[in-house]
C-alpha cells in the first residue's frame, strides 16, 4: 500500500502538471543530509502561450528562489533572478548548474524517496497571475534519462 501511494505521488510529481498554460515535467530536488541548509530543485518548463516564472514557495525552506549559474570570466557566479523567461512553446530546463530553484534555510532534512510540496508562481504575458501547488520527488540524482550535467 505504501509503495503504490508513493509510485502514484512520484508519478504525478515527474508527469505533466498545468498551471493555465504551463506545463511542468521531470521535477525532482537534490536530497540532504541532518544540518545541511540548502539544497536545488530541478524541472522543466513549458509554457503554450508564453509566461514567466516568478515565484516559488515552500513549507520546507526559510527561503526559496529562482538562481541562475553562469560562468564570468574563469568565475562560476549564481545569483538570483527576479524572473524566468517560459518563451512560447519552448522548454525551459531548470537544471544542476543553469537555472534551479535554490531552497535555502532548509526547516528539515529532505531524505531520499520523500517529497517536497512547493508553489510556483507565474504571470502570463497579459500579467495575470497563476500559481501550481506540486508535490516534488526527492532524489540524490535527476530521474532516469536525464542527464546530470551540461558542458
Amino acid at each position: 500500500m505504501k509503495i503504490r501511494l508513493l509510485t502514484a505521488t512520484l508519478l504525478l510529481a515527474c508527469g505533466a502538471l498545468h498551471a493555465q498554460d504551463v506545463q511542468v515535467t521531470n521535477a525532482w530536488v537534490r536530497s540532504t543530509v541532518q544540518g545541511q541548509k540548502g539544497s536545488g530543485a530541478f524541472m522543466k518548463l513549458t509554457s503554450k502561450n508564453g509566461a514567466k516564472l516568478v515565484g516559488v514557495s515552500t513549507p520546507v525552506a526559510g527561503v526559496a528562489e529562482v538562481h541562475e549559474m553562469k560562468m564570468e570570466g574563469d568565475v562560476m557566479k549564481m545569483r538570483a533572478v527576479p524572473s524566468l523567461d517560459l518563451p512560447a512553446g519552448k522548454t525551459v530546463e531548470l537544471s544542476p548548474g543553469g537555472y534551479h530553484v535554490m531552497l535555502m534555510e532548509l526547516k528539515t532534512a529532505l531524505p531520499k524517496d520523500s517529497t517536497v510540496p512547493m508553489t510556483l508562481m507565474f504571470k502570463d504575458a497579459k500579467g495575470v497571475g497563476s500559481t501550481l501547488e506540486i508535490k516534488v520527488p526527492v532524489s540524490t540524482v535527476a530521474p532516469a534519462g536525464e542527464a546530470q550535467h551540461k558542458h
